[in-house]
């Protein structure tokens, strides 16, 4: 990237390349607090959708600002295309949040509720696809291999948050564990599933954050730096 100063179509590339994972490293803890807010909320108004709306479009512009970026890479713009089209169901379905908290008893609001968590889940595991080619992309040898064994590492932490969440959901309707157990060693299990449950699906959000901030530092440092 060290002729990124004399090629001004690239440098607007790159440009837009830190715009978008400037976009993506404020958008991410943003859409899990206020979705988990408007999730729990005990009192919520129309307006309460807003925030919901909005953090999700802060995740899709900063999508379609780096998209700008590499067009003509295959792996990288399929990547590109499975993380948007994540992007728009998030989208789509995140007023569900607002109406299931509204009315948690109806059923189709709860299945419209999972497919989020489930669209939410997969739109993580695909972003850090997307990253990891563009450390594949970016001149920085350290990155390249920081991207290769930390995407990987946080794809399966989310398989396991997943499986982990399936367990704790339906085993117990499946055994009558509840049933059999003392109310107390019941307080305890519960608490520490949820430990388990915070650690397996904070992790990768902090992984992928550090990544993205990373890849937007070594941009700078590869065009500006080199033009000290």
């Amino acid at each position: 990237m060290s002729d990124a100063a004399s090629n001004p179509e690239l440098l607007r590339s790159l440009g837009k390349l830190t715009r978008g994972l400037s976009a993506l490293f404020w958008g991410l803890p943003a859409w899990l607090i206020v979705s988990a807010e408007t999730a729990r909320a005990d009192v919520l108004t129309p307006t309460s959708l807003i925030p919901a709306v909005v953090v999700n479009l802060l995740l899709l512009y900063g999508l379609m600002q780096i998209s700008a970026f590499q067009k003509s890479e295959r792996p990288w713009r399929n990547a590109l295309d499975r993380v948007k089209l994540l992007a728009l169901v998030n989208l789509g379905l995140c007023p569900f949040l607002y109406w299931q908290n509204k009315l948690p008893r109806e059923l189709f609001f709860n299945a419209a509720l999972f497919i989020l968590v489930l669209s939410a889940l997969l739109f993580l595991f695909n972003l850090n696809l997307v990253l990891k080619q563009l450390g594949a992309m970016l001149p920085d040898e350290t990155l390249r291999q920081e991207t290769r064994q930390f995407t990987a590492l946080n794809r399966w932490l989310l398989v396991a948050w997943f499986l982990v969440v399936i367990a704790v959901t339906l085993l117990p309707q499946w055994t009558g564990l509840p049933a059999r157990l003392s109310p107390k060693l019941m307080f305890w299990l519960s608490h520490i599933s949820t430990t388990v449950l915070l650690s397996l699906g904070l992790s990768p959000l902090a992984i992928t954050m550090a990544l993205v901030w990373k890849a937007k530092e070594v941009i700078f440092d590869s065009v500006f730096g080199s033009r000290r």
